[in-house]
Order: C-alpha cells, then structure tokens, then sequence
C-alpha cells in the first residue's frame, strides 16, 4: 500500500456500514433486553452481548482482508468454492438442526450456517468462470448453464437442509450475472420469468397465466426466436400448474399456513396469519417519530415473533417510527448504490462481477425481509443484513463487503492482471 492509502480508501462505506449495525445493536437490544426481558429466556437476553462480539470479530476481518491480495479471490475462487460446497454438504449429515433446518455445523464451540459461506464462494467462483469466457451468446449457452449449474448446486443442497429461504437467495444471482456477462436482455428475461410467475401465481393463478402471456411476448419480441417464445409460453403455463399444485398437494401444513396468511393473513388471526398481522401493526403502531427506544408494545409485551431476527425492521419502526425506519432502508440502499458506484470505476470485469454479484445478494434479503415484514412476500425467514441477529449471517455479509472494499481499493493490482 502507498502512503496515501488513507485518502483512496472507500471510508464513506465504511461509515454506512457502521451505521445500519447501529440500527441492528439498538433493534437487538430493545428486542430483547427492554422490558420484554422479562418474558425471554436466558439465553435470548444473551443475544446483544453476542451480536456485539460478532461486530467486532467482524471489524478484525474487513481489516485483515484490506491487506489481501485481490488477485488471490481469482486465483482461490474455485478451491474455495468446493471447500464451501463440502462444508454444506457434510451439514446434511452432521448438522445441528435449528427450528426445523439441519443448516449449522458445529466445530468445537463455534456453530456456523454454512449456507452463509457458500454465497460468496458461489459469486467468487461464477465471476472467475464467466470472466474468463467473454462471450456467452444465444446460440451458444453452454458457457451460461454451466455458471447455471455452479449456482443451482449450492440451492439443491440448501433446499434439502430444509432452509429454503436461504436457498432462494441464490437465484437472483443468474438472471443478473450472466446478464452482464453478456447475456442477451430476452434470456435474462426468460430466466427471471419464473420468479414473477411464481409469484403472481401464489396469489391467484389468473396473474400466473396473463404473466405468462405477457412475458411470452416480450420475450419473443427481443429475440424474435419463435422456439424461445414457445418454450416460455409453455414453461409458464406448467409453472403455473405446478404452483397451485404444490400448494394443495405437496408443501407441508405449515408451510402451506404460511403462503395462506400472505394472501390473506385474517382468514386465520390467531394461527397463520398472526406473524404477518402483529408486523404490519408494529410498523403501524410508530407512527412518524416512534413510540421511543424500549418504548414499543408490540415489542415490549412480546407480540412480535423472532423480533430480534426476521422481524427486527419492525422494532426499529416502532421504536423510532417512519423517520427511524426510512433512515435505515436509506442507509441500506446508499451502502448498496455506494459498491454500484465503485463497480462501475473498476476497469476488471472479474472484480465488477463480484461486487455485483454481492449487490445482488444483498439486495435480496433486503427485499425478501422487508417484504416479509410488510405482508408483500411470504414469511420465509430471511435476515436484514447487518441488522438482523445472527454470528454466521453479520460475519459472512462483513467478508461479502470486505472484499468489495479489496477490490476498489486495490484495483490497480487487479489491473495489471487482467
């Protein structure tokens, strides 16, 4: 590093980040060592004390990745790719299971979600593979399903440790990686497809089948190929199909309790739909400024569930209202808007790939969170980075961050490799 390292690190980053684990500390804290301690057990109220450890365990890690060489994320991506993918497929077999999800390993006194690990090995060793093939066509998508089948691995081996809304974090990244490797805008689409069918089809299947015919034409329409026009029409008809069977014939009861009540949370009050009721109303219940800090009721008198996790956006909404809870989406999409900045002033179209692809996970479990607390998606037990409580999730999204800050910051050694 030069001596005027200081003045070209990306400390705007840096202060974002600190800020939205402020939001985090002061959320985790109400949620469980105000006056709702004394409806929590011991170990709950031991959920701060952690979480501030896993910060600062964190703080030590963005340190010492600044001092790593980016070249050695190309260069390690695909070993550190399979080690990731044997650590989560040794979980299916000596995990800990966790509410239902065998998706943590334990290692002598430390438990970790390898599910967490495996994201950025999975935009590591995708940005390695894609960057060095430059040119993925339509005609010629053997180059796209192989980075296809790099992400979907990990999905596979996730979905059987039962934790799918970790699973389903990973699928936004093809539609978005290949794209800027240079997949035209008619696949993309195509392969984003299915997620908008999927979930208009949830709600009524009606919505899946005009999707379908929509997207059917837009898709033709770009690529004016009548085989990938007829392939989506037909993808979407049987997605839609399989949709409203999985929902009546396959998905387990819970699981099925759980799409019911985001379609319609007051058909059952006191059952499935009491999560996604006692949010919209602890969002609610803020008002402008919030209610004050340990001052919510929801909160308070434990109507909220897993509030120091899956719902954590709503004790900042409670506690400091809509002005406390706008700061803290700002603040979440400013640090995001931030590594789009630098990725585009990098000239590496592996780094570029990385971060995007870090963007692109991120941005998920915002959205998925968020939407989750809101009533616009089901409730599927995703964390709000650097907000949620978690060791394995605020480490892992650290290192995500970490090694975006690498990469701008050390951006002419990546240049003389590329």
């Amino acid at each position: 590093m030069n001596k005027t390292w200081y003045k070209e690190f990306d400390w705007l980053t840096i202060l974002i980040w600190m800020s939205i684990t402020a939001f985090g500390l002061a959320g985790i804290y109400s949620a469980t060592l105000g006056p709702v301690s004394q409806f929590l057990p011991a170990h709950i109220q031991d959920n701060f004390a952690r979480q501030l450890t896993w910060v600062t365990l964190s703080v030590i890690v963005i340190v010492f990745i600044q001092f790593t060489s980016p070249r050695s994320f190309q260069q390690l991506a695909y070993l550190i790719y399979a080690i990731a993918l044997l650590l989560t497929v040794s979980t299916l077999f000596f995990g800990v299971e966790v509410n239902g999800a065998r998706s943590w390993l334990q290692l002598g006194g430390v438990r970790f979600q390898t599910s967490e690990i495996m994201k950025i090995a999975t935009v590591l060793a995708v940005a390695n593979y894609l960057t060095s093939r430059r040119n993925i066509e339509a005609v010629n998508l053997k180059s796209a399903i192989i980075a296809t089948f790099m992400i979907l691995m990990p999905v596979i081996i996730i979905m059987l440790q039962n934790d799918t809304g970790s699973a389903l974090i990973f699928i936004p990244l093809i539609p978005v990686m290949l794209f800027l490797s240079g997949l035209p805008y008619g696949i993309a689409l195509f392969m984003i497809s299915p997620a908008i069918i999927g979930y208009l089809s949830i709600i009524d299947w009606q919505y899946g089948v005009i999707a379908t015919l929509v997207l059917t034409v837009v898709i033709y329409l770009l690529q004016k190929r009548p085989w990938l026009g007829l392939t989506s029409l037909v993808f979407g008809l049987l997605l839609v199909v399989s949709v409203n069977f999985a929902l009546t014939e396959i998905l387990q009861p819970h699981q099925q309790n759980r799409i019911e009540a985001f379609v319609n949370p007051f058909q059952d009050p006191q059952g499935a739909g009491w999560n996604i009721i006692q949010a919209k109303t602890a969002i609610s219940s803020g008002g402008i400024y919030g209610k004050g800090f340990m001052q919510g009721t929801q909160t308070q008198l434990r109507f909220l569930p897993e509030q120091w996790t899956d719902f954590i956006f709503c004790v900042i909404a409670e506690d400091f209202g809509l002005v406390g809870g706008s700061l803290a989406i700002m603040a979440m999409l400013l640090l995001l808007m931030r590594q789009l900045s630098n990725a585009v002033s990098i000239k590496t179209p592996f780094a570029q790939l990385v971060i995007v692809g870090v963007v692109t996970i991120l941005f998920t479990h915002i959205l998925v969170n968020l939407g989750s607390a809101m009533g616009v998606v089901p409730v599927i037990g995703v964390p709000l980075p650097f907000v949620s409580y978690g060791g394995s999730s605020f480490l892992s999204n650290s290192i995500m961050l970490a090694v975006c800050l690498n990469l701008h910051f050390r951006q002419r050694e990546m240049s003389l490799f590329a």
